[in-house]
């Protein structure tokens, strides 16, 4: 049973009398302090979260995959067969890739990246005919990690962006 003296009258705007219960010293200890370490664990979660910028660009390729024309897992005679692969043929491969940062002012800027990468295709460090997504995106992987140390990457490499490949490279 709650007694009346814990309870405190008060009037709002339009004149009603509330009675409101009056909150304990122990209570207000115990919530003061649960506001605290939730106010702490938001400044925590800011200040250490992982921050990764992410670009995109698009490379015209040929491709091929050879297995497809003898393999029976591939080449089934039915709905399912994609013997055609094993034929070279055109695609526009998608890229996205992401790379952590250090800080929020880019210490990677978004284009000079971009455009980094671009540069390795278009000078032939690196080709994109006769392989898979995921070598392409090992062959990425090395180029990046050359210049980016010590870093997390993530490379998605798509065909006609429509199936593809997700690599996600741990900081080392």
């Amino acid at each position: 049973m709650v007694r009346i003296s814990q309870f405190r009258l008060t009037q709002n705007i339009k004149g009603v009398i509330l009675m409101e219960q009056e909150e304990r010293y122990y209570d207000y200890m115990v919530r003061n302090m649960r506001e605290a370490d939730t106010k702490e664990a938001k400044a925590n979660a800011l200040n250490n979260a992982k921050r990764m910028i992410w670009v995109t660009f698009r490379k015209e390729g040929i491709h091929k995959y050879p297995a497809a024309l003898d393999d029976p897992k591939l080449a089934t005679g039915d709905e399912f067969d994609v013997s055609f692969l094993g034929y070279p043929h055109r695609h526009i491969f998608h890229f996205k890739v992401g790379i952590t940062v250090t800080h929020n002012d880019r210490d990677i800027e978004f284009i000079q990246f971009k455009r980094w990468m671009e540069k390795l295709y278009t000078e032939k460090t690196l080709e994109l005919d006769y392989k898979s997504c995921e070598m392409m995106s090992d062959d990425l992987y090395q180029q990046i990690t050359e210049k980016y140390p010590n870093r997390e990457v993530h490379i998605d490499i798509s065909e006609d962006g429509e199936n593809g490949a997700h690599i996600e490279y741990p900081s080392y």
